[in-house]
């Protein structure tokens, strides 16, 4: 599964906003599995958008044909946008589905690995960090992906702020300790993205 990111600084709201319901026609495209995103919780109109496909066959293809067509209506609402795209290498928690519907934040955290560290990386993601996340209450669904040069995608989705709060506040740091995080990662950015209903396909 291919997984696409999208973040982008909107200067129209309204207009950002109409836009984005026009991709309510993806679902006929073929390979597509899902899209969501929202507002970022700590950066005034920052937007977020993932989308999912079976492969980067079926997102080249959608690319060439129906892409431009379907984002002409947001044209001139936002600037900076900056798109990745990320293979999905294992769920975090089992049995990963691209839904939002119950979701109501969902975590994304962008790592930068070095390169003598990325198997020792990828093992704590997959030993100390799934486990961690999947036993969190309120930690609904997550994916893990990789992009060339080392780059790496952790997206999480949760029932609620709340929850998603507690779980930073009581064992983020613990956890970064027993996972050497500071070891293998050059780089960590990230944001905490409130889940607009209107923009779930």
């Amino acid at each position: 599964m291919l997984v696409k990111w999208i973040r982008c600084t909107v200067v129209d709201r309204p207009g950002f906003e109409r836009g984005q319901r026009k991709w309510a026609g993806l679902p006929g495209e073929p390979g597509f599995r899902g899209q969501g995103g929202g507002w970022s919780r700590g950066r005034p109109n920052v937007a977020h958008v993932f989308s999912f496909w079976e492969s980067r066959a079926f997102y080249d293809s959608f690319m060439a044909r129906s892409h431009d067509r379907l984002a002409a209506s947001q044209s001139g609402t936002y600037r900076d946008m900056q798109v990745r795209l990320f293979e999905h290498r294992f769920d975090v928690k089992v049995g990963f589905e691209p839904k939002f519907s119950d979701a109501d934040v969902v975590r994304v955290a962008h790592c930068r690995v070095r390169p003598d560290r990325v198997d020792h990386f990828t093992l704590v993601q997959e030993k100390v960090w799934n486990p961690a996340m999947a036993g969190s209450p309120g930690m609904l669904r997550g994916a893990f992906g990789e992009a060339p040069g080392n780059e790496f995608l952790v997206l999480s989705m949760w029932d609620s702020a709340a929850e998603h709060g507690k779980y930073r506040v009581e064992r983020v740091e613990r956890l970064g300790l027993r996972a050497q995080t500071e070891a293998d990662v050059a780089a960590i950015a990230g944001d905490v993205v409130r889940v607009e209903s209107a923009w779930t396909v």
